[in-house]
């Protein structure tokens, strides 16, 4: 029996129900498995008192320090956060509240390794905390932890020994895989671990009937994603001036939510974009069935679940040459890579509505996406860990 305690500062909860789901579908389809137990610690940072009363905090304050998960024991312990400043603090203050609970947990639960399911500041703690309790760690790369937090001087250092330290690591995509090693990572301790996808929700429709059931005529452009500037949504917006006749509907929220609608109303095309703000799955997965293109031109990303969702649902993709990309897109029917400007994103968009390419070709692109797949090598590396551990230094 493998045990495994996963840490995590990406997990959902009643207040943001999609908040990290990809890595809830992961840890699920792990505990579901006959040979494998699981316990769950999704740590939250809040500040001190009475900043810790702030709307931003309040949410998470409230919830229930520990709570039957869908069948998994989670736990939500509290660190502390110094806003502003605290980000190059928050792993070392996330082991200062986390041990003590961790060795309560190990009393009932002798958990075999640490799963941190994202690198910063999760890396780092589960680290620290694998080496006082005696327990091998993995570590995942999802993105913006690598992109982001391993390229900062205040935290890069940290991200960069926690992968150095680790009993192994994850990586989302190869391109991921390259990054971690460009910051100085060893090579052979980093496995590329893909993302599932739940074809019950995200599978080939009949796009004119999918289409009717939204009230949607015409072209349909899909973009999913949260509304910050590394996403490219404004590049998105300002295509549409470029494709007269064309809907396009985003899902998701951010702060760029004021600076969008702003945007469309300066391109003259505010009655034909619509940001519907977060949506639950089966909603996403319905605007998905019905687009013609759905169009993501990040900045940068490890690989985005809304590429191989929209795939799944038989949509060629818009997406800037970045992160694992070109491992999904490796041919016509699938999608378009492009650079991000407008005009190439208008480009794109049009030459698929004009001549849409095979659904069924598109969905088999990824068929090595799987949560089944995805569960058994994630419980193999795991594993491999584990044995590893136990045998110790050559």
């Amino acid at each position: 029996m493998l045990r495994v305690l996963v840490l995590s500062t990406l997990f959902p909860n009643r207040t943001r129900p999609l908040f990290g789901t990809f890595v809830e579908r992961q840890t699920l389809g792990l505990a579901a498995r006959d040979d494998v137990e699981v316990r769950i610690v999704v740590p939250r940072g809040l500040p001190p008192a009475p900043l810790d009363r702030h709307s931003r905090y309040r949410a998470d304050a409230a919830l229930a320090l520990c709570e039957d998960w869908q069948g998994v024991r989670l736990y939500r312990p509290r660190f502390l956060h110094l806003p502003q400043i605290g980000a190059r603090y928050d792993a070392r203050l996330m082991v200062r509240a986390l041990t003590p609970l961790l060795r309560e947990i190990r009393r009932d639960f002798a958990f075999d390794v640490i799963a941190a399911e994202y690198f910063f500041p999760d890396g780092p703690a589960a680290v620290e905390l694998g080496r006082k309790l005696g327990v091998p760690v993995s570590i995942k790369a999802r993105g913006s932890d690598i992109n982001v937090w391993g390229k900062r001087t205040d935290t890069g250092p940290q991200v960069l020994a926690a992968g150095r330290a680790a009993g192994g690591m994850l990586a989302v995509s190869a391109a991921m895989k390259r990054e971690m090693v460009a910051l100085g990572m060893p090579h052979e301790k980093i496995h590329v671990h893909y993302t599932g996808v739940d074809r019950n929700l995200f599978h080939v429709r009949d796009r004119a009937e999918a289409k009717k059931k939204l009230g949607v005529t015409g072209p349909l452009v899909v973009t999913v994603a949260p509304l910050i500037a590394r996403k490219g949504v404004d590049l998105v917006v300002k295509a549409m001036a470029q494709l007269p006749g064309a809907t396009l509907v985003v899902t998701g929220a951010g702060p760029d939510e004021a600076m969008l609608r702003m945007l469309a109303a300066q391109y003259g095309v505010g009655d034909r974009v619509h940001l519907f703000g977060i949506q639950p799955r089966p909603v996403v997965a319905d605007w998905l069935a019905a687009a013609d293109v759905m169009a993501l031109p990040s900045a940068s990303e490890g690989l985005a679940n809304a590429w191989v969702e929209a795939l799944a649902s038989g949509t060629p993709i818009v997406i800037a040459d970045v992160g694992g990309a070109s491992e999904l897109v490796q041919g016509e029917a699938a999608g378009k890579l492009v650079t991000r400007e407008a005009g190439a994103i208008a480009q794109a968009v049009k030459a698929f509505i004009a001549n849409p390419p095979d659904r069924a070709a598109i969905c088999q692109s990824i068929d090595r996406f799987s949560w089944e797949t995805n569960r058994d090598a994630l419980y193999d590396h795991l594993c491999a860990i584990v044995a590893a551990h136990k045998v110790g230094p050559q």
